[in-house]
């Protein structure tokens, strides 16, 4: 039987330290709360384990965002010739992927010790436990060495996050990596295919094309699913453009190793049946993600909002048992993104103990792909955006434009394009923005709070912008799709 109110162990126990548990825990400890964080991590197919801290900062955005920048600085490289640079032999340039791992390895793991020592300085009990419900007060942590802990708490926030999902199809498991492994595989990738065209997946094989790695791509329905496609179709025809290979309507059939340590991966176009085949060095599985709610428990708690992807349904972070609540990635239905969970679990931590009204706001939320030619945006797609309000209600403002940067290198301008999709009735409130090209996590960031406030086309148009810029592309936007006018620019400086 639970314990009665008032004899609890703590008066929040999180599950799982990621990026939405530790900020609720940090800020539940700040408002007077006593807290214990249980995380562990299992190791995946192929071994990989790591610290403290969750996905973004070990196996995601943090060491994504790192060898994404690795990448781009070797473009640059050649880039510097056309400015002047003397390089001795361009032949001669390449990345040391040993070197690479090393340095981002060395960066997570100070993280995750920065992360220990918050936890210890705030005084919140961290146990290197898997979590389990015996009830909806009472959490049974199993330890490394297999000893069990019992913990009872008033509250308790599921924040468990998910991990990588492998197809069911021969040699996936035995064979293949994720992007749990690739940012510490301890010998170079070589020729990779990677199953799956989400932003994981166009990551990927992104930033291991640009490293000197051939990538190759399965897409089994469309690239970037749930994005604006037209925004999508950018992106992958600049990563086609820089020598990634895609294989359209294909689903794998099968991953063998072969005597020479390759793997030989086939597979079949879901459309003309057609069956293709290659030998890879290494395989990643970018198939999306699922959540961690198998191993909870879930029943002995009584929560029950389950869907069957195995995710929780929770409107406001709250579960169909009042003291249960789940943030980030293992909710149904949310963004997975680190940021919506850090902001979702503060909120939730303030509502729980400082008695705050204020839910998340799941509306506007901006990201970005971080695919050699960046793709940010915040609000709806145009498709989106037409089904809701209908062709008549909708204007589309759109631009191709070249950044100042690309001029002397020569490089391709051809998929650097923006758009605005706003309501057609003055004054133009706008629905979403879109942008394709260099750094565009840090332009649509300015814009997204722009966004949340409510922003129309007559205000951005009437923004001076900075110039020379690519943000400023948004203020330049003029012409609409259905003018039917020729939206390349004519100059730059009038």
């Amino acid at each position: 039987m639970a314990p009665v109110a008032g004899t609890y162990d703590y008066d929040l126990a999180v599950i799982g330290g990621g990026s939405g548990g530790l900020a609720c825990a940090k800020e539940a400890v700040n408002l007077g709360a006593k807290v214990t964080v249980l995380d562990y991590v299992t190791p995946s197919p192929q071994g990989t384990k790591w610290g403290l801290g969750g996905t973004c900062v070990n196996v995601g955005c943090i060491p994504k965002k790192l060898m994404h920048q690795a990448a781009l600085l070797g473009e640059s490289i050649h880039e510097a010739v056309a400015y002047g640079w003397e390089v001795p032999s361009l032949d001669a340039i390449k990345i040391n992927w040993p070197a690479l791992t090393e340095a981002v390895q060395n960066h997570i793991k100070s993280v995750n010790w920065v992360t220990r020592v918050d936890l210890r300085e705030k005084k919140i009990d961290y146990v290197n436990g898997l979590g389990e419900f015996k009830d909806a007060h009472t959490l049974i942590a199993t330890l490394k060495n297999g000893s069990k802990k019992e913990i009872t708490a008033k509250n308790i926030v599921i924040a468990v996050g998910g991990r990588p999902h492998y197809p069911d199809i021969p040699g996936a498991v035995e064979y293949c990596i994720s992007s749990d492994d690739i940012f510490s595989l301890g010998h170079p990738p070589g020729k990779t295919l990677v199953v799956g065209a989400g932003y994981i997946g166009l990551e990927c094989a992104g930033f291991l094309n640009s490293l000197g790695y051939p990538a190759t791509v399965l897409v089994r329905s469309v690239p970037l699913r749930g994005f604006d496609q037209q925004m999508a179709q950018a992106v992958t025809s600049e990563m086609e453009q820089k020598g990634v290979v895609f294989h359209n309507k294909c689903v794998p059939l099968s991953v063998e190793k072969l005597e020479t340590g390759q793997l030989k991966a086939r597979w079949q176009n879901t459309e003309t049946q057609e069956r293709g085949e290659d030998v890879f060095d290494t395989v990643l599985m970018a198939t999306g993600r699922y959540a961690l709610t198998k191993t909870l428990n879930l029943e002995a708690a009584g929560v029950t909002c389950v869907s069957n992807s195995g995710k929780i349904i929770a409107e406001t972070e709250q579960t169909n048992v009042s003291n249960i609540y789940a943030v980030g990635d293992v909710l149904e239905g949310k963004p997975e993104l680190t940021p919506v969970a850090i902001h979702a679990g503060r909120l939730l931590a303030r509502r729980m103990f400082a008695g705050a009204t204020q839910p998340m706001d799941y509306d506007n939320v901006a990201t970005t792909v971080f695919t050699p030619l960046e793709y940010g945006c915040v609000g709806l797609s145009e498709e989106t955006a037409l089904a809701r309000h209908g062709a008549d209600k909708v204007e589309v403002y759109h631009a191709f434009y070249k950044p100042t940067e690309f001029f002397i290198p020569q490089r391709n301008i051809r998929n650097c394009y923006l758009k605005a999709v706003a309501l057609r009735e003055a004054p133009q409130r706008i629905l979403g923005l879109h942008f394709v090209g260099p750094v565009a996590g840090e332009v649509i960031q300015g814009f997204a709070a722009a966004v949340k406030c409510g922003i129309t086309m007559e205000q951005l148009m009437n923004t001076v912008g900075i110039h020379p810029t690519v943000a400023e592309e948004f203020t330049r936007l003029n012409i609409t799709k259905r003018s039917g006018k020729d939206p390349n620019p004519a100059s730059c400086c009038s």
